[in-house]
């Protein structure tokens, strides 16, 4: 059975599953903007936002929203605004990034980044919010007062601790087993500390969704620059919902085979195909309001391992 053609794969993806508005702004500020300095006015930003069935009211909305949660600035320019990320949001996003397009290569050294807040140091607000922004980041609460991570971001975990407003009012520390101490197995722990159904799943949806799209952009012509520029969107959209969830354990404490593996190669695959007729769309497009809109930055090709 040949695969459905990408024109009709777009179509059916858009009507199933169509992407909330204020989300994909985000995805099209980091995948397409960013590299190209991270300033658009609003007018390309509608047009880079039509074929997915947003609206100029909807957009505005949806920047407006993004401004007020500090994710982006709006700057005048007597009728025409223009919008980009304000300093303080750059190095969560950053960061973010980083884990979309990095290759699955997170080696554990055998050792555990303990986050210890028992005691009265903190108070209920403020563990309640330390807790939250553990959990996203990828850490197990192992008991009340403590939570651990295999192989955390520390620079992550400083942020983390500073916008939850408990910096300096806890115990951060590196731990290992002892070798001469039984123990429980480790994949028990894991397994205790990590619900990982809910990502692996995922990751499986992810596959099932675009596989065919792979084989059908491996079949067709190359795409027209609007159509890549839509695909690489919604795969890079689609990708990180699964993957901003992982909690990005070290290869050596995974389950065998692991989804998020060939979800990575999968994506990578598509980006492959796409990305470059995409960049003449999203060049095109900034460069009808500023003619002088950068071309991709050099480190925009090694996302995925290398794009060149």
């Amino acid at each position: 059975m040949n695969p459905l053609p990408s024109s009709a794969w777009i179509s059916d993806f858009l009507a199933g599953d169509p992407p909330r508005s204020k989300s994909l702004v985000m995805t099209i500020f980091g995948d397409a903007l960013v590299p190209h300095g991270g300033v658009v006015w609003l007018g390309s930003l509608i047009e880079l936002l039509e074929p997915f069935g947003v609206n100029d009211r909807l957009l505005r909305t949806s920047v407006f929203r993004l401004a007020q949660e500090g994710w982006l600035g709006a700057q005048r320019d007597g009728r025409r605004s223009s919008y980009s990320m304000p300093a303080p949001a750059r190095p969560r996003f950053e960061r973010a990034s980083r884990r979309i397009y990095a290759p699955l290569t997170v080696n554990w050294d055998g050792s555990w980044t303990l986050v210890i807040s028992a005691g009265g140091a903190i108070d209920a607000a403020e563990r309640g919010t330390l807790r939250k922004e553990l959990l996203w980041q990828g850490y197990s609460i192992i008991a009340p007062g403590l939570a651990g991570h295999p192989a955390p971001d520390a620079e992550a975990l400083q942020d983390l601790l500073r916008r939850a407003g408990v910096a300096g009012k806890l115990y951060v520390c590196r731990a290992q087993s002892l070798a001469a101490v039984s123990a429980r197995p480790l994949s028990e722990l894991v397994a205790d500390g990590w619900d990982l159904s809910d990502v692996s799943a995922g990751y499986r949806q992810f596959i099932a969704r675009f596989e065919p799209l792979r084989a059908a952009l491996q079949e067709e012509p190359a795409c027209a620059p609007q159509q890549a520029f839509v695909i690489r969107t919604l795969l890079i959209h689609a990708y990180r919902r699964v993957q901003l969830h992982d909690p990005q354990l070290p290869v050596e404490l995974l389950p065998e085979p692991w989804p998020g593996a060939q979800a990575y190669e999968l994506a990578r695959a598509i980006y492959r195909l796409t990305y470059a007729a995409a960049e003449e769309h999203i060049l095109a497009t900034l460069r009808r309001e500023d003619a002088a809109a950068p071309p991709a930055q050099d480190d925009f090709y090694d996302r995925f391992g290398g794009l060149r």
